[in-house]
């Protein structure tokens, strides 16, 4: 197989929620520049995205849906098959994140963390399964865990985001055994900390000196360095790849 062919998306369609920015904008590019068309899932404005996708001469269309909301997603992903016809990769990206002490929190914040986090790739995984299953082509999922799915971070609490992380990882091992005799591979990748909306430049400077001593490179990743595994894990080249969880944090899970 010559190189370009191991990464090759020609001829797919990738679906990615929460794609308007951060690693989900930076992967959808990915995806895109080896030559996916794209379907972006998110609440918020997904235009730049969708502009970036389309100046590289591929198709994107943006779909506004809660991907926590069952009728959402199963009408959303049903409006995907019809505009594009087909569905060969989904990445769930779609993720917030809470620092909140345990004693403090309140259950609805650990629902909405665990519901955006954990139940939104069940959801989503869910009704993209059914397709892939029934057309019988296989495909690619690949869900964002977290290396918080592995450890306790510190300083900060966030019992909910850690526990739903590391339900994604299991999550994804148990879709990978469940959808293997129907060639569909389902694969996550954990992130350390990187530099987007979610963890900024901006964030507690005292919590950032922890992080960068903790961690062997001294420094945080950016998002364009999880968009290399999710595009090896959505390839061909990862045809034997499967249950797989990629970690990504420059070494911050060996200490």
């Amino acid at each position: 197989m010559e190189l370009e062919q191991m990464f090759s998306q020609k001829g797919k369609v990738a679906v990615i929620t929460g794609g308007a920015r951060g690693i989900g904008q930076a992967s959808t590019l990915a995806l895109a520049k080896a030559g996916a068309d794209i379907a972006i899932i998110d609440l918020i404005d997904m235009s730049e995205t969708v502009e970036q996708v389309e100046s590289l001469g591929r198709k994107c269309k943006a779909y506004t849906a809660d991907v926590t909301d069952e009728k959402q997603v199963n009408d959303t992903v049903h409006s995907i098959k019809k505009d594009f016809g087909q569905i060969n990769v989904l990445f769930n990206n779609a993720g917030i994140a809470l620092c909140r002490k345990c004693e403090e929190m309140t259950y609805e914040e650990w629902k909405r963390v665990i519901d955006i986090d954990l139940a939104s790739m069940f959801l989503m995984s869910r009704a993209v399964g059914r397709v892939m299953i029934a057309d019988g082509a296989g495909g690619s999922i690949v869900n964002t865990a977290s290396m918080s799915g592995m450890i306790v971070n510190y300083p900060q609490e966030q019992v909910a985001y850690n526990a739903a992380k590391a339900g994604v990882i299991q999550l994804t091992r148990s879709l990978a055994c469940e959808w293997a005799k129907h060639n569909i591979r389902v694969n996550s990748v954990s992130p350390g900390y990187i530099c987007t909306d979610m963890t900024p430049p901006t964030t507690n400077k005292a919590w950032q000196e922890i992080w960068y001593n903790m961690s062997p490179m001294k420094r945080m990743g950016v998002a364009e360095e999880i968009a290399g595994g999710v595009l090896y894990l959505a390839s061909p080249v990862a045809s034997f790849t499967n249950g797989a969880n990629l970690v990504i944090d420059g070494g911050y899970s060996c200490y």
